[in-house]
């Protein structure tokens, strides 16, 4: 049986070890997670008793004991988690629909919250209707495997959300370098003769903070008679002037041929839509198989999804508040020195480079209680491995300089240089 080195080993060694079955390798895994928790570099499942905000209590995996924590790695950026109105919207919607939806959303589990969250969602995005998921994972899986078929094409981004890969798994699949205008035309130009084409990107990328130039993108995709599809994710209720997401913030709205999103970020809650045409719409109510086979959002997550849009549309201050934030760490990570991509929004990649590194920089910043998640290969390749901050506007000026007190304090102890940050990209 194959022998691993735990100390350079990244998840993906584990999924195929040569002469070892299923069992094997969950054993061998098992042994890997040990070797993680013994060295304090296991920063994954750690158990909140809080639930999301600015601090959050974490149990201690041996002791049971609790203690405070910035959190740094919530996608919760407005705090509509913990918003009055969305709390009180969803306690009202258990009074009156129970629990749960009870059947899935063709048949018997549409609520009349449902469709009115529909209707939200959709006016949201500048598209005549929606389609709402359970899950966002399954909104976009769903939907292209919905879509397209082995006569079709997909352009993805390299960049793009596992899900969107996943439900291209019928499909024909060419990928075009990151926010690359060149890359796309060269793939749109090679590839004019299949059936449908569909050029796929998120708004805001989850590992980078960046902001695809999807203006740009809808104008050369239409010009070679293709489809844009835009997972807004991380972009609803941060960018764009009123929080609308990416086709307000390059002011397109209702030029992108299908505008997807999960509720489980900016939103505060759970679950995905497909916003587009009516009948696009209606197509996926019949052929989206996540659709057909799942039951109905919970009418509590509807209603308090229903708030959480009037929220961001009547509370301007809060995405304001997140902004101040924003521009304050943006421009403090800089003056220190560190490697930040092209971090455009609540996304903070900090690059070191070097997988060992990674793990000592959030161990330390564990010890001192702030909660950061380390992204490693093969989340991304290893000479882009980083550290992932993701900001609230909750979060207090004292939260932010101690983080990155902390973190000038980490540049200096594991001798994190511009120099080697820069290497790292090349």
């Amino acid at each position: 049986m194959e022998t691993l080195d735990f100390s350079k080993a990244s998840l993906i060694d584990f999924l195929d070890i040569e002469d070892s079955n299923l069992f094997e390798r969950a054993e061998i895994f098992a042994d890997f997670v040990g070797y993680l928790h013994d060295t304090n570099h296991h920063f994954y499942r750690r158990v909140s008793t809080t639930g999301s905000g600015a601090t959050v209590s974490i149990q201690d995996k041996c002791s049971g004991l609790e203690r405070e924590m910035i959190f740094m790695a919530s996608n919760d950026y407005l705090n509509l988690t913990k918003h009055p109105r969305t709390i009180q919207a969803g306690v009202d919607a258990v009074l009156k629909y129970g629990s749960g939806a009870g059947s899935v959303p063709l048949l018997g589990g549409t609520l009349d919250i449902h469709i009115e969250l529909e209707e939200k969602i959709a006016k949201m995005k500048g598209c005549e209707a929606a389609i709402l998921y359970s899950s966002g994972f399954g909104s976009n899986c769903g939907t292209v495997l919905a879509m397209l078929k082995e006569k079709d094409l997909a352009i993805l981004d390299m960049y793009v959300h596992a899900s969107i890969i996943d439900g291209c798994a019928n499909t024909n699949v060419k990928y075009f370098k990151h926010n690359d205008l060149e890359s796309l035309e060269h793939i749109l130009k090679s590839n004019m003769n299949f059936r449908t084409k569909f050029v796929i990107v998120d708004g805001v990328y989850s590992m980078d903070g960046d902001i695809a130039p999807l203006d740009k993108i809808v104008e050369l995709a239409h010009q070679y008679n293709a489809y844009v599809m835009v997972d807004e994710a991380h972009a609803s209720g941060v960018i764009g002037a009123t929080g609308k997401g990416t086709p307000e913030h390059f002011n397109i709205e209702g030029k992108v041929d299908v505008v997807a999103g999960t509720f489980s970020k900016g939103l505060g809650s759970v679950g995905g839509y497909i916003c587009g045409s009516k009948k696009l719409i209606n197509l996926l109510h019949y052929y989206s198989r996540s659709y057909m086979f799942s039951t109905a959002m919970t009418p509590q997550s509807a209603a308090s999804l229903v708030a959480a849009i009037d929220v961001i549309q009547e509370e301007p201050a809060i995405r304001a508040k997140l902004w101040d934030n924003i521009n304050y760490f943006k421009s403090n990570l800089l003056q220190l020195g560190f490697n930040i991509g092209n971090a455009q929004t609540a996304i903070f990649p900090v690059i070191i480079g070097d997988d060992f590194k990674v793990r000592e920089t959030c161990r330390i910043l564990d010890e001192m209680g702030i909660y950061a998640n380390p992204v490693q290969y093969p989340a991304v390749p290893r000479k882009l491995s980083r550290i992932r901050f993701s900001l609230m506007s909750a979060h207090t000026r004292d939260h932010l300089d101690k983080t990155l007190n902390t973190m000038e304090h980490i540049k200096k102890v594991l001798k994190i240089t511009e120099t080697s940050q820069k290497t790292s990209m090349n």
